[in-house]
């Protein structure tokens, strides 16, 4: 039956529908109709997370207005202190597509060498860079040109001379073993679909010692399956997000340890937006089963040994 109901759902789809809905790239706020992801449908995720951002690069280089993953005030509101991005380019901070500040969170100091996880418009890899300073360094990792180039751009607005960006994928990051000192990302290990492998990875490239310092979408508790195999969804931080205990598992299975995760923010109804709910309503999901069990949270671990 739940197959036959999956069938009748995706001949009825245009995915494009979100992506050309104009406003946020993230978040189900802007979402019209979704997808539902069939059996292997990996690379068909990967592909409309890459649309998704590639259109948000897009639309920050000509200057329409970007929001943050969810589209909500309480989502994208005050996630770095007031000063901490002066001096570089608004379209840097226009561009953070984020659910929180892992650049705070990692505590970063002088000399330390640093690795963004799905970096974006570059944001947290300047201020990364910043704080370690001239004797440290910090890369950007990003599979999608159009946020490279972006990320690029605003390092040579700034004159950050100690960041590199980097093509790839969290699933195969470029660089060799222990050689980061701290992994960060923010609100896009949600978007993997082999999270087991983005946390071997990030607990390969670091040091002994190294620290993990992350911002992402987790949800408490069960959701609605059909919600997990929602293509948009994925692209939007809710269907790929992890389970809280299920994230601490995975990240104690990679290596890591003194793992904490906490909770920031929960979302409640108005996190969907008029959009959202109606998408809701098409999966033939109760919205009012879901809000409250998505937040942002900070989560942090450590790779064992002394650096």
């Amino acid at each position: 039956m739940e197959s036959m109901e999956m069938e009748t759902k995706q001949a009825t789809i245009d995915r494009q529908a979100g992506e050309a809905k104009g406003g946020c790239c993230g978040g189900v706020a802007a979402v019209k109709s979704a997808s539902v992801m069939p059996a292997g449908g990996e690379e068909e995720i990967r592909d409309a997370v890459r649309r998704r951002y590639a259109a948000a690069a897009k639309q920050v280089a000509t200057g329409v207005e970007q929001c943050p993953c969810g589209c909500a005030d309480e989502i994208s509101s005050g996630l770095y202190a007031e000063g901490e991005t002066g001096g570089l380019p608004a379209t840097a901070v226009q561009a953070s597509l984020g659910c929180g500040n892992p650049v705070a969170l990692a505590e970063l100091r002088a000399g330390e060498v640093v690795l963004d996880l799905g970096s974006g418009g570059g944001l947290d890899v300047l201020l990364s860079a910043r704080r370690v300073g001239p004797t440290g360094k910090a890369y950007g990792l990003d599979m999608t040109d159009e946020m490279l180039d972006l990320a690029r751009r605003h390092q040579a607005e700034s004159g950050v001379a100690n960041a590199e960006f980097l093509k790839g994928q969290l699933e195969a990051v470029p660089l060799p073993d222990a050689s980061v000192d701290v992994v960060l990302s923010n609100c896009v290990v949600n978007l993997s679909t082999d999270k087991d492998r983005v946390f071997a990875e990030a607990f390969r490239v670091l040091r002994p010692g190294g620290r993990l310092a992350i911002a992402d979408i987790l949800v408490e508790g069960e959701v609605p399956a059909v919600l997990r195999r929602a293509i948009e969804l994925w692209s939007g931080c809710l269907a790929g997000a992890l389970e809280v205990e299920e994230c601490r598992g995975k990240l104690s299975a990679a290596g890591f340890v003194d793992v904490d995760i906490e909770l920031t923010r929960v979302y409640g109804s108005e996190a969907l937006g008029e959009e959202g709910e109606r998408l809701f309503a098409e999966l033939g999901i109760d919205p009012a089963a879901v809000p409250g069990r998505f937040a942002s949270a900070f989560v942090r671990g450590r790779k064992p040994g002394s650096a």
